[in-house]
């Protein structure tokens, strides 16, 4: 169990009010990732805070933000508004490379559902800054392939077995990445990974992924 954890609220001024998150740091942390979640979801999201509490407890620091303010969370067209949730994810980035601890450290991005095409977009425009991204379930096609081709930062793609659709949307957005790369299918798992068992890979998967590429940044 990971001992001294630095836990701080994050509050970041948006035209239409205020996006919140949550810094988590443990003790001598070797790098700190970059939440975007999906549409209709939130920093609390569970699914996303099992996987964020298994990269602590690997020594990595973790920044859960709601990216939308409560009242465009209500307007479905802000939840699929990629460039919108791109700006504020880049705004948290900012946070990140001005805070005290987290600014020196090696940035990864995990997205999920539609935070993923975000965390993309975020990571093509900032280049080498970003040390790995990691999609769950995630829709990276909606990233686009100008910016899915500019994505330079080795990335995963995980996606479940049973979830059809979109595994196929990952295989045309892997063919269109140019970066170093892998796609895994976790056999039995729908969309939101809910089997028994399945979330605990996803959160393996990425554990393991960060953990090599922050080593070599």
């Amino acid at each position: 169990m990971a001992t001294s954890m630095r836990n701080e609220p994050v509050r970041l001024a948006v035209a239409t009010g205020h996006v919140e998150g949550t810094l988590e740091l443990p003790a001598q942390p070797v790098g700190v990732v970059l939440f975007a979640h999906g549409s209709g979801s939130s920093r609390m999201s569970p699914r996303n805070n099992q996987v964020a509490a298994e990269l602590r407890e690997a020594r990595m620091g973790t920044l859960l933000m709601d990216l939308l303010t409560p009242v465009e969370d209500h307007d479905v067209k802000s939840r699929f508004d990629i460039a919108l949730l791109t700006r504020r994810l880049d705004m948290a980035a900012n946070f990140l490379r001005g805070h005290d601890i987290a600014g020196s450290l090696p940035l990864g991005l995990f997205g999920a559902s539609t935070g993923a095409a975000a965390a993309l977009q975020l990571a093509a425009m900032r280049g080498a800054e970003v040390a790995a991204v990691v999609s769950r379930g995630g829709r990276p096609d909606l990233a686009g392939p100008p910016a899915l081709a500019k994505v330079s930062a080795p990335t995963l793609l995980i996606v479940g077995g049973l979830d059809d659709v979109v595994i196929e949307l990952n295989r045309m957005a892997y063919d269109a990445m140019q970066c170093e790369k892998r796609l895994d299918i976790v056999p039995g798992a729908t969309h939101l990974f809910e089997e028994p068992g399945t979330l605990d890979k996803v959160a393996e998967l990425a554990t393991a992924w960060f953990a090599s590429h922050f080593s070599k940044h």
